[in-house]
């Protein structure tokens, strides 16, 4: 008996109700347009139910944890914490729990938008279906994100492992938790769970953190490994083997680790399958939707946001970016200009990246050698290191600094930094580089004292301490000369 689908005829159809998505269909909706939503798993995304959210709300509690720990050089008697995994797992569902209701149905219905929870594919070039329903749209967008990948290793399939979509419903604490990937999310969980309690062996066929400036990568790893983390990166797997205990891993060189659990960590892959690209002559491979810098594809009606837009994603960020891209492309648009050309576009080199581990990893522009192969020797680097900020050094927190990297006319091309709050710090530089600021506006901001933050201002004004205060600085010499008078 064949069934007789519902049938929809809209200004928008969005697939995918993670942060792209969702912005999009909030905005759309919101202008009182005609949107249609598509999710068949679950509203948020992987941000809200498996990402983002559990990943800092776990990372509280191995922070709490941790403080439990290390109160002696405040004066505070350091105790052994009990951790009660079923109550962290209990904190970490709370706070998806309260989130939730922003993403949920009800609140996208109750701005207007039409909300179909089962999965959707392209059937042809203008029409998306899903069980029941069949909708063709003025334009559609792509925005389903991306899932956990497993690398290549012999015998990885044999064995039981987490992903970033489990590790936070475990049944049973991991007695010792061995982590395939060294980038963000293996240090992130590596070191709470450390933390927690659990022994921690990080592998990573790359040394870790190898798009960061090195001497801040340095500081990180170092600080893991002072907490007790065994690093093994680089290092090539040679196999995975499930044993009686639980899984062991077996390098190229000879040594075995065994741990009792394990957590792949070693990227993602955007979620093309089952979408019907190929119905609507969608170019895409396994790397994500192919697109220009405005987010669309080779089917003029349809827009990829997010992680699955091939090489434009990877950060929750980015797909709030690429919805307000979209948004203003779609809804904003200049009278008189060819329809569908676009003027903002979804390209950026000021996108900030944070690592939350401790001492947190921010980034955000070129590195110091990206700018140098680019730009030569007109780069100039500022720094100021924690070690002479007072606020780390009453929080008895020193470890990392600041590093601004600086063209040859002042202009802002990138920043790293490591130490508490960095995450929270790198909005100066973001502002900075956004606003076109140079380096000298920065120097030239009033900080509240004490604060970390002020060490952004002191690096940038360490560029000018030889102009002003050098042996040969033209100020000194006036200064001299107005002497004579005063």
């Amino acid at each position: 008996m064949t069934t007789t689908k519902t049938e929809y005829d809209v200004d928008l159809c969005v697939i995918g109700a993670g942060s792209a998505g969702l912005s999009m269909t909030a905005g759309a909706a919101m202008l009182d347009r005609n949107v249609l939503l598509f999710e068949g798993a679950e509203m948020g995304g992987d941000c809200l139910n498996h990402g983002c959210v559990p990943s800092k709300a776990i990372l509280k509690a191995g922070k709490m944890a941790h403080a439990q720990r290390t109160g002696e050089k405040f004066g505070i008697t350091a105790v052994e914490p009990n951790v009660d995994w079923d109550a962290v797992k209990a904190h970490v569902q709370d706070v998806i729990a309260t989130i939730a209701p922003v993403d949920s149905v009800e609140r996208f219905e109750g701005l207007g938008a039409t909300v179909i929870t089962e999965y959707a594919k392209f059937v042809d070039a203008n029409t998306v279906e899903s069980e029941t329903t069949r909708v063709r749209a003025k334009r559609f967008v792509v925005a389903v994100g991306s899932r956990a990948s497993a690398p290549p290793i012999p015998g990885l399939d044999t064995v039981d492992y987490a992903t970033n979509e489990n590790i936070f419903s475990l049944d049973k604490f991991p007695s010792h938790l061995l982590v395939v990937g060294a980038g963000p999310i293996g240090l992130e969980m590596g070191q709470t769970f450390r933390r927690l309690g659990a022994e921690v062996t990080i592998i990573d066929i790359a040394p870790p953190l190898g798009r960061n400036e090195p001497e801040h990568a340095k500081i990180l790893v170092e600080a893991l490994e002072a907490e007790g983390i065994t690093f093994h990166a680089p290092a090539k797997t040679k196999e995975v083997r499930k044993v009686t205990a639980g899984v062991e891993i077996e390098l190229e060189d000879g040594t075995v680790i065994k741990g009792s659990d394990l957590l792949v960590a070693a990227g993602r892959a955007p979620a093309v399958d089952g979408l019907g690209l190929e119905s609507a002559g969608i170019d895409f491979d396994r790397r994500g939707i192919e697109t220009d810098d405005n987010l669309r594809t080779s089917n003029k009606k349809v827009y990829a946001a997010g992680d699955v837009a091939k090489g434009m994603g990877g950060l929750t960020h980015i797909a709030g970016h690429h919805a307000s891209s979209l948004f203003k492309n779609f809804f904003m648009y200049p009278q008189g200009m060819p329809f569908g050309k676009g003027f903002s576009t979804a390209k950026t080199d000021r996108m900030p990246a944070a690592i939350y581990t401790e001492p947190e990893l921010a980034n955000i522009g070129l590195s110091e050698a990206q700018a140098r192969e680019k730009f030569g020797d007109a780069v100039k680097v500022a720094e100021f290191h924690f070690d002479e900020n007072d606020r780390a050094i009453a929080e008895r927190s020193t470890y990392g600094g600041v590093k601004i990297i600086v063209g040859k006319k002042g202009q802002i091309l990138g920043g790293s930094i490591v130490g508490e709050h960095a995450g929270e710090m790198i909005h100066m530089l973001a502002v900075g580089m956004k606003g076109k600021m140079k380096a000298s506006a920065l120097a030239q901001i009033i900080s509240p004292y004490p604060t970390r933050s002020e060490a952004v201002k002191r690096a940038c004004s360490s560029l000018f301490t030889e102009s002003l205060f050098g042996p040969n600085s033209k100020v000194r010499s006036t200064a001299k000369f107005w002497a004579k008078f005063q």
